[in-house]
């Protein structure tokens, strides 16, 4: 299969496409999941809460942080993590408009 030519696209597709992809991960959704009902720094727990080894979790938790979904402090000698507040509006808001198209169904398609 071919390099993905990303730079055909805009900025906003690949934008979407980078979070979808994100979010293709059960780990990753229950990461995200555990930090907003924690909706506190979490330094540690994720192990036990997610039940995966730290190298795997530590992998996930940097692609979250990459994207920007999640900010990491260095507290000690660990590293919380919690949502990006911001970031995440901002998600919210291209995935609105993403999946929320204004659009009419022309005439005599299904």
């Amino acid at each position: 299969m071919g390099v993905t030519k990303s730079e055909i696209f805009t900025e906003e597709q690949n934008k979407i496409s980078m979070i979808a992809k994100a979010f293709g991960h059960p780990a990753r959704v229950a990461i995200l999941q555990h930090l907003f009902k924690m909706n506190t720094c979490v330094c540690g727990d994720l192990v036990e809460e997610i039940g995966l080894a730290q190298p795997t979790i530590s992998q996930h938790l940097k692609e979250l942080k990459n994207l920007g979904l999640i900010k990491g402090n260095v507290e000690g000698t660990s590293v919380c993590y919690c949502i990006d507040q911001e970031a995440w509006a901002n998600m919210q808001e291209l995935f609105s408009q993403f999946l929320n198209p204004n659009f009419s169904t022309p005439d005599g398609c299904c």
